[in-house]
């Protein structure tokens, strides 16, 4: 991608993100960053592959988080943020397009770990998760990250430290806000791409910031979530901090001790302590 297209791509995210009423701060960087690359005398291509996103954050009213979506815009063509603002997100597109998946492994990865981005896949392959997943063996595991460092153009930085997920605390209060306004209807609602044969706009999205972290929430409209009901209780927050952006999904407990309860899949025994308090 040239300079002008990965441009092009940050004024469109800002024009639906003021459109979809999120923080006029965030808008005002995505427009920001766009003329600063224009004015680049360097294809952002060639500054990221000789200096990585280290160098791509020296240009100017560029921080980590642009400087990861100019990564993803220059290496795969696609930005997953744009992608979900125009309500065409697929995350197991984004998962198949990585080699040794495809879409078979891909649902099944999405379906029994909630992943969805390529950040948390190469958590999964590090952190022995994906271990546990059928059809998942040491050599498909390590061309898997190998794949990933690439993709992801690590550099000299390496992979990002444990430990960066949203505090459940905020991830509660996301989801809280989101079905309160989303059944106020005081939320701007996209057509979604997948399974809206007549391209209805119907989905409620949200867009909020907690501290540093920005968050846009939707209900999940994946195969599984249409195929169990589950289309307006799954909620699906992404969480785009400095380092990466993680995906998490919040839905009622419907066993256990938590029963009737909020929880975030994968985080039970904290939300149990959460709760406790």
């Amino acid at each position: 991608m040239s300079n002008d297209d990965v441009a092009d791509r940050f004024e469109e995210v800002a024009r639906l993100l003021e459109q979809q009423e999120a923080n006029p701060f965030r808008v005002r960087a995505y427009r920001n960053a766009a003329g600063a690359l224009r004015a680049l005398p360097v294809p952002v291509s060639s500054l990221l592959s000789d200096e990585g996103e280290p160098g791509l954050e020296r240009i100017p009213y560029v921080g980590p988080a642009l400087a990861r979506a100019i990564r993803d815009l220059v290496v795969t063509g696609h930005l997953p943020l744009l992608d979900r603002l125009q309500g065409e997100a697929d995350p197991l597109a984004l998962l198949a397009s990585v080699p040794g998946l495809g879409r078979t492994l891909a649902e099944r990865v999405h379906e029994s770990l909630g992943i969805g981005t390529l950040e948390e896949l190469e958590a999964a392959a590090h952190n022995g998760q994906l271990a546990n997943v059928p059809g998942f063996g040491a050599r498909r595991i390590a061309g898997i990250q190998a794949v990933l460092a690439t993709r992801l153009a690590r550099g000299a930085r390496g992979r990002p430290a444990p430990g960066t997920d949203s505090p459940v605390t905020e991830l509660l209060d996301v989801d809280r806000e989101y079905r309160e306004k989303a059944s106020a209807g005081r939320l701007p609602q996209i057509a979604p791409r997948r399974f809206n044969p007549g391209h209805r706009a119907w989905l409620p999205i949200l867009h909020a910031a907690r501290g540093p972290r920005h968050y846009t929430a939707l209900f999940s409209n994946t195969a599984l979530a249409h195929r169990v009901g589950r289309t307006h209780d799954w909620v699906v927050i992404y969480g785009d901090g400095d380092r990466e952006e993680r995906q998490a999904t919040v839905v009622t407990a419907h066993g256990g001790p938590l029963a009737g309860l909020r929880v975030v899949r994968g985080r039970e025994h904290e939300c149990m302590e959460y709760y406790k308090q």
